[in-house]
């Protein structure tokens, strides 16, 4: 079961997806701010928010997890964001599914293998399983031993759900755990996407980079790249009035 969150009812549809770690409240403020062109649709992926634990992850099984949620939502054809983890299951259902999407955004990620980099995070995330901190303070304090970033934190503690026995996080963790290897890797991408697609950069991340070019331009020969200056992988958080102006200029021209 996938969990939605609607916003707006002026067509087209567009479905956003978030990262890893994240969930649809991430993106509710600039789904407002779309929610006037289209009717947004922002997903939990699974293991995520409030859909259902995945065991064997794979990018194909999300993507066919989100064309059965289309299929019930009576949704034939939309455009597609994803950002991140998301973009890549993004990238999966427009090569597997390029009927069902006119066009494509995909926010700072690439269609290619990446090296870990969450581990202190999955860590400090059992910790806070493991301990049930009392409040969300000693939660971040927990979290704190493991990742220095007041922002990544406040981020990953936007998952944490409150219980009788304390603060627990509200993700699947070690089915994204035993997955992890899973989701580092590329997309599985069989064919070509020829419809428009627009890859967006944060500046300041490297999660985009020119050796990348050659395997994007493989799947996406329509994809063109703009670049938000001062930003890192967050753009979209960190810089929301020009991420959220590029976005609708690339889906209304």
């Amino acid at each position: 079961m996938i969990h939605s969150k609607k916003y707006g009812e002026n067509k087209p549809d567009l479905i956003v997806l978030h990262g890893l770690f994240g969930n649809a409240d991430n993106w509710h403020s600039i789904a407002q701010s779309w929610s006037e062109f289209y009717t947004v649709h922002c997903l939990d992926l699974p293991n995520h928010g409030k859909s259902s634990p995945m065991e064997a992850l794979s990018y194909p099984k999300m993507a066919d997890s989100i064309v059965s949620w289309m299929t019930e939502s009576d949704i034939d054809e939309c455009y597609l964001l994803g950002h991140s983890m998301g973009g890549k299951v993004a990238m999966q259902l427009a090569s597997n599914y390029p009927d069902k999407f006119k066009k494509l955004i995909v926010v700072d990620i690439a269609p290619v293998d990446y090296q870990p980099s969450h581990l202190e995070i999955f860590q400090g995330l059992a910790e806070i399983d493991s301990q049930r901190p009392a409040s969300r303070k000693a939660a971040d304090d927990i979290l704190a031993k493991f990742e220095s970033s007041v922002g990544v934190r406040q981020f990953l503690l936007k998952n944490l759900k409150k219980e009788e026995s304390g603060f627990s996080i509200a993700l699947a963790r070690k089915n994204i755990e035993e997955g992890y290897s899973t989701i580092l890797v590329k997309p599985r991408l069989s064919a070509p996407y020829n419809k428009p697609t627009l890859f967006i950069k944060g500046a300041n991340s490297d999660y985009i980079q020119q050796k990348h070019t050659q395997e994007t331009v493989a799947f996406f020969p329509e994809a063109s790249v703009k670049v938000i200056p001062d930003t890192g992988h967050w753009l979209h958080a960190e810089k929301p009035v020009p991420f959220t102006n590029l976005v609708k200029r690339f889906l209304q021209h």
